[in-house]
């Protein structure tokens, strides 16, 4: 494999040959980025509507859906009360699991905003998510161009979960630090990277991930440019957001491993990829009728590791290849709570890029299909998440 992949991407000055020139700016760049945004919003909507529909045949309201149930419930008791005391011994109960960024924006903004705050919630997940589409897109149009960015942006839209980008969590929130991160590493700005590396780490435990990308980017940029004192910095910078909050645990708990004994309450250890082999065993070789949530579910880790094998061949750049491997053995292997994995990797939006190169050589009649399938089938699977799935999403 050549080690060109590998390298830092170094600040463009000049459109290369055959690429028309990079806008500069933000209004010329949300230009540029106006069909991907066009685009995730049909997908979105498309989505939203399924629900609806669903939901009103079964007397089922929207509304609670997206902005108060689950985890959204979490963030808002932490908006309203703060974070507990103590680690207790109940299972599945202390809050310190959750990460403070989200939780301390909706208590923020909805002092100077109408309405409760649930719907301060949803609408900065809603806002996030635009941010992260633009972002995902920004990353495909930088490395392959528009048409890719565009199809990237409709594919990580129609991700089978793809609801939850709608609701009040933290996947959208997160996914925009981890996009616009990887995008000012391709642009050669690895302050403002670390410094999204940061916020993303204060905003799931798995912004560890983003950290390590940017760490990771910036000191093997240091064999090249030895006195570029801002690698150094954002090497330093980028993981600070998580070990933090890790830290603040500790210091709340009054022990070192304060946000790992919580973690362990909540079932969440690292086992090797244990439990997520005999999950996985279970539901395709004994379950005579595992619900079609979790067969989603597996048939996503299992497509991801193939994309993360197409992503390694096709020599995608270090810092996506280390945000995605690094999500992936997070998830694949933890012994914790099974169902919740396909969001888990929602932010892991460069997996995607394999497709949608192969798209772009696709023919018309071939893409339109497989967009099409790919929406209506996040549509029903989400919708599906949400009022048939018993758990959380």
């Amino acid at each position: 494999m050549s080690t060109t992949a590998f390298r830092p991407t170094p600040r463009a000055t000049t459109a290369p040959p055959g690429r028309e020139p990079r806008p500069h700016g933000v209004p010329s760049l949300l230009r540029r980025a106006a069909p991907a945004l066009l685009a995730y919003l049909a997908v979105r909507l498309t989505g939203l509507l399924v629900l609806a529909l669903w939901a009103h045949r079964q007397h089922h309201g929207v509304w609670p859906i997206l902005a108060i149930e689950w985890d959204a419930r979490w963030y808002l008791g932490i908006a309203d009360h703060g974070y507990a005391h103590a680690l207790g011994t109940e299972y599945d109960a202390n809050n310190l699991a959750f990460f403070p960024l989200y939780p301390c924006l909706v208590k923020a903004v909805a002092v100077l905003t109408p309405g409760s705050r649930a719907s301060t919630g949803l609408a900065i997940a809603v806002l996030a998510s635009l941010l992260a589409a633009w972002g995902v897109f920004a990353v495909g149009d930088r490395l392959h161009g528009r048409r890719v960015g565009v199809l990237l942006t409709t594919l990580w839209a129609a991700y089978p979960v793809g609801l939850v980008q709608w609701m009040g969590y933290t996947e959208s929130m997160f996914t925009a630090f981890a996009a616009w991160a990887l995008y000012a590493l391709l642009a050669d700005r690895p302050l403002l990277a670390a410094s999204l590396a940061s916020l993303a780490g204060l905003t799931r435990p798995t912004g560890i991930a983003v950290a390590a990308a940017v760490t990771a980017w910036a000191l093997l940029a240091l064999r090249h440019r030895p006195r570029d004192i801002r690698l150094l910095a954002a090497a330093a910078l980028a993981p600070l957001g998580w070990c933090a909050y890790v830290g603040w645990v500790g210091l709340r708990l009054g022990r070192w491993d304060g946000y790992f004994a919580v973690q362990r309450l909540w079932h969440n250890k690292l086992d090797g990829g244990v439990e997520t082999l005999r999950r996985i065993k279970e539901l395709l070789g004994v379950d005579p009728r595992p619900h079609l949530f979790l067969v989603m579910v597996t048939c996503t880790l299992v497509a991801s590791v193939v994309l993360f094998g197409l992503a390694v061949w096709d020599r995608q750049p270090l810092p996506l290849l280390v945000l995605t491997g690094v999500l992936l053995v997070i998830v694949l292997g933890s012994g914790g709570v099974y169902f919740p994995r396909a969001r888990f990797l929602m932010p892991g939006f460069p997996l995607l890029l394999p497709v949608a190169l192969h798209l772009t050589r696709a023919s018309r009649r071939y893409r339109t299909l497989f967009l099409t399938a790919a929406v209506l089938g996040s549509a029903y699977l989400s919708a599906n998440m949400v009022l048939l799935w018993p758990s959380a999403p």
